[in-house]
This record gives structure tokens, C-alpha cells and sequence, in this order.
């Protein structure tokens, strides 16, 4: 189980399946779900969505737009990746993303401000 989630963790813009995986470890993909959700609590499908929301949690505070983002961490619509960072974090990328750089200019005016 730890090679796929190594998998998941490297390859998660890439089309990432069910049936890939369970070829790869030569196992069917039923028990695969199984093992999976036995150690991590979660389906490999689940923890591929939550590797690309944190991926795309990064990319976002660096300032890359949210169609660039949804694209470079797998999605492959601005809708449903929408849908799901919401579902997830609890408002849009774009209102998470303009929090962050607003953040990140506070941090830096008061570094600034206090001499560092």
C-alpha cells in the first residue's frame, strides 16, 4: 500500500485509475479499495482528491490562476475542481487564493514595519 500512495503523491496530475493501480501491484482492484481504506481510511480515489486540493492550496498562494491550477493538479474542469475545493476547504479557490495574498502582504507590510 505505501508504493501506490507513493504513486498517488508523485503521478497526481496524471490520469491516476483504479485499474493502473491494481495492475501495478498485481492485486484485483476490489481488494485494493479494501487494503487501501483498511490503512489510510480513506479509497485511493478519495486520497487522490486530497493530494491535488493540497497541491493546488500551494499553487494558488503563489498566485497562479485558477484555471491554471485546476489543469496542473489533474482536474480536468474548472467546475468540479471548484465544487470539490469547496467542498473541502470551505470557500472557493478564488476567495482562498485572494485571502492568501492578502495574508502573505500583511505578514510582509508588518515584517517590514517591525524591522525584520
Amino acid at each position: 500500500m505505501i508504493n501506490i500512495k507513493n504513486y498517488i503523491d508523485t503521478y497526481y496530475e496524471t490520469n491516476v485509475n483504479l485499474d493502473a493501480l491494481s495492475q501495478s501491484e498485481f492485486v484485483s482492484k476490489y481488494h485494493l479499495l479494501r487494503l487501501f481504506k483498511k490503512y489510510y481510511g480513506q479509497t485511493p480515489r478519495q486520497y487522490l482528491i486530497d493530494t491535488r486540493i493540497e497541491k493546488s492550496k500551494v499553487q494558488l498562494k503563489n498566485g497562479m490562476s485558477v484555471t491554471e491550477t485546476c489543469f496542473s493538479v489533474g482536474f480536468e474542469s474548472v467546475g468540479s475542481f471548484s465544487t470539490l475545493f469547496k467542498t473541502r476547504i470551505g470557500i472557493s479557490p478564488s476567495k482562498y487564493q485572494k485571502e492568501q495574498l492578502s495574508r502573505s502582504k500583511f505578514i510582509s507590510k508588518s515584517a517590514t514595519l517591525n524591522g525584520s
